[in-house]
Parts: structure tokens; sequence; C-alpha cells
């Protein structure tokens, strides 16, 4: 090794330093020899080292297949990140823009886009669902199934007004059929209310069944599906169905067979609280007054409302209602859209992975699957948050629209890796293709 050494005032301060081991012949040069060849090395850094050319001790890479080999052999032998496949390429190769061309390689490696989750929010911000004018003219339901016989029941089905937020807890011997449903629907809730003008549910095999449809459309009623695995949709409801599992949870027994005798309480309870985004019971919105439940000097001895009264109380009430449901949304979904990434600009004809977040595989346990499959190309956009999907024949049996959310853009393919897919569905199972062969 060799400092260059420049004076500054009375002392000499290094200038630059160079070190290697010097060959056979060069330890015979002289001292004013090895100075020049400290002044070639800095300026030539290019060396010959057993018939490869290096750039400081790394194997220079010239255009061409042997760069991706390097890649390849420092990247898809654990698959890691563009830093850590950075720091391995770099110990023993070097080329010219070799940060970008690793960047590209890990970026659009097609077994890190599926195996590897898509990290930081969700896309697609949140999209509420509109208001409703009054009480029951949109509604939206769901099952809470698989619970313990009680008094022959083992379902319950939850319908609720998406204005007034009331709520009728439903049993049922078991799943019923379209035909069951809406003979149900006719003895709970057309009796009470009405037909409604919109039903919003997700795609459970009875409501996107030909009987179901067919009834809808005799009420007159708009049909409003969610995208495949987005219970989001369907939110309200979800979320009555944890209130009523609380509910029930109180109650029953040790063996959870009594369930269903607190049921009818737990339609009074929960349609005579104030709901949060309105301010009111969901009784008092529907019926102007509330619940009248045990009584108390205070109801005793009151006043009757004349009913021209009383029906102004309630007409007038309806509009303060859908101001505050607004209100409600507004800030639901500012706190919502925190944590998700504005909607990506998706494209007729652009290739994305598929989440298989709540798709159901044959192999023995998900935590080893792939976390995304395909590419696929997005066929439309349906609205600002879901794109319909070409999916295969084998993805017959799965609803092609999906959330942005279980989506992920595919990189464009270059000439690192080709677009290729890499894990087929058959029906609704998952099939993996096999790596090793």
């Amino acid at each position: 090794g060799a400092v260059l050494m420049q004076p500054v005032g009375e002392h000499l301060h290094p200038g630059a330093y160079y070190s290697r081991q010097l060959t056979a012949p060069e330890r015979n040069y002289t001292i004013w020899e090895k100075e020049l060849l400290i002044r070639q090395g800095l300026r030539f850094p290019f060396s010959l080292k057993n018939d490869l050319l290096c750039y400081r001790n790394h194997v220079y890479i010239p255009p061409g297949a042997g760069r991706e080999k390097a890649l390849c052999l420092c990247h898809d032998t654990g698959h890691f990140g563009f830093v850590k496949t950075l720091h391995l390429v770099r110990r023993k190769y070097w080329w010219p823009l070799m940060r970008k061309d690793v960047k590209a390689y890990v970026h659009q490696c097609p077994v890190c886009a599926t195996v590897k989750g898509g990290g930081g929010k969700p896309s697609g911000l949140l999209r509420p669902l509109e208001n409703p004018a009054a009480p029951w003219e949109h509604i939206s339901m769901d099952f809470i199934v698989d619970l313990p016989p009680s008094n022959g029941k083992t379902v319950i089905w939850v319908v609720v007004d998406l204005f007034s937020k009331q709520a009728h807890f439903i049993p049922c011997r078991s799943m019923p059929n379209a035909e069951q449903l809406a003979q149900l629907f006719i003895e709970h809730c057309y009796k009470h209310h009405g037909a409604p003008s919109k039903v919003i549910s997700d795609r459970g095999s009875v409501f996107v069944s030909r009987f179901w449809k067919a009834f809808l459309r005799q009420l007159g009623a708009k049909q409003a599906l969610s995208t495949a695995y987005h219970p989001q949709t369907d939110g309200q409801t979800e979320r009555v169905n944890q209130v009523l599992e609380q509910y029930l949870r109180c109650y029953t027994n040790y063996q959870q067979d009594n369930w269903s005798k607190f049921l009818a309480y737990a339609q009074v309870a929960y349609n005579n609280s104030v709901h949060s985004s309105t301010g009111h019971s969901p009784f008092e919105i529907v019926y102007g007054r509330n619940l009248r439940t045990l009584p108390t000097p205070e109801v005793i001895q009151s006043d009757p409302v004349p009913f021209a009264e009383w029906m102004a109380r309630i007409k007038d009430a309806w509009p303060v209602i859908t101001q505050a449901l607004d209100e409600a949304k507004a800030a639901y979904k500012h706190q919502a859209d925190k944590h998700r990434r504005p909607d990506w600009d998706l494209k007729p004809g652009q290739q994305v992975y598929l989440s298989t977040k709540y798709l159901k595989g044959r192999q023995p346990t998900k935590k080893l699957a792939a976390k995304y499959i395909g590419p696929f190309a997005v066929k439309r956009l349906v609205n600002e948050v879901t794109a319909e999907l070409e999916l295969p024949q084998f993805y017959r049996m799965i609803h092609p629209v999906f959330h942005f959310s279980l989506l992920k853009p595919a990189p464009e393919s270059s000439h690192w890796h080709p677009v290729q897919q890499l894990h087929l569905y058959s029906g609704n199972q998952v099939l993996l293709n096999d790596r090793s062969s």
C-alpha cells in the first residue's frame, strides 16, 4: 500500500490512499515505478485477474446473458428484496448502472409477485352507499350460521334498514333456500314495512339464485350484490351481526342451546337503543316515539299526541336523519381513508395479480401458499374501486369482479423476466404448479 502526502503548513497530511497486492514482477519495481503504478491504478481501476476483467476487485460483467445470470444467482437463491440483493451483487460483480438493473430485476420477479404480500395500506378509497330517503327503502341482509341447535333453530337471518337502522332477527331451522327465504321475508318484513326499492347482500348461493332474483323483480326492488370476497359492501349488517352475537353471548348458558329464547329480547333491545349515526333509536325514527318497555309514572301520565302533530313530527325528522347519516358517513370515510391508498389508475388490458386471502386451496396449509395468483388482464372497470378480470375457465365458480384492495398491478414485462402465470385454479380450489418440475 501507499499513501500520498502533501504539505500543509509544517506538517504532511494524506491526500490519497491506495492498496492492493503486488504481483511478482511488480515487487521488483523501483520506488518511482511503484509511485507511477499507484497513479495508474487510481486512474485506471480495471485489471486482469485469472483472465477476468476486474473493476477494483469486482468481476466486470459485460452486457448480455451474463448479467441476468449474476442477478439470478444473487436474487433467486432467497428472493430477497432490492437492498439485500444489491449488496449480494456488489460483493463480487460490477457493471455500469448496476443499481438500476437490480431494482428492475427484483421488481419484475414473478415469484416475488405471487409469494410476497402487497405491503402497506390497501388500495381503494371508501365509497359509501347512497342514503335512502325514508325508512325501509334500502335494506341489507346476511346470515349468522353454524349456531348450536336451540329449539330446532341453527341459523339467524338478519335484515337491517339502512335509514332507521331498524333490524329484524329471524330464526331459521337451517340455511333456507330461495323459496323459503321469500316466504320468511313476506312474513317478517313485507307485512310490516312493504316492499323495499333496493336490497343489498353478499353473493351467497341463495341470493344469486334465479328464484330470489325473480322474487325481487316482482317486488320492484333492485338487487345490489357485493363484489367477490369484499364483505365491507354489506358492512352495516356485518356490524349488526357483531352486536347481536355480543348480546346473545351475555345471556346464553354454557351449552349455548338456549339462544333462540333471547332473540326477541335482543331485537327489542337493539331497536330501542340510540344509534350513533342518527342520534335516535331505530324505533323512534320509524314510529315517531320510543318503544314502551316497562310502565313508568311519566309514561302513564303523558298526554296523547294529536295524530296530525305525530305525523308531522315523523316527516320533519326524516331530513334531519338524512343529514345525520351524511355527516356520519363523511366522518367514517375520513377515518377509513387514512388507512387506505388512493385508487389505482387501472386500465382495460392491464395485467394484475389477485390476492388469495379469501380463496381456499388444496395445499396442506395456507401459511406456505402463494399470496397472489395471476397475472390476469383487466376486462373492464365497473366503478372507481372495482374491476372485472378476464379469468380462465378454471375460475368459473368465482365471480370475476374484485375490489382494488384484492388486486396488485403486475410490472411490465422486460428482458429480465417473462410474464408467466405460476398458479392455476380448478373451480374454487387452488392448484399450485410444482416449481420443481
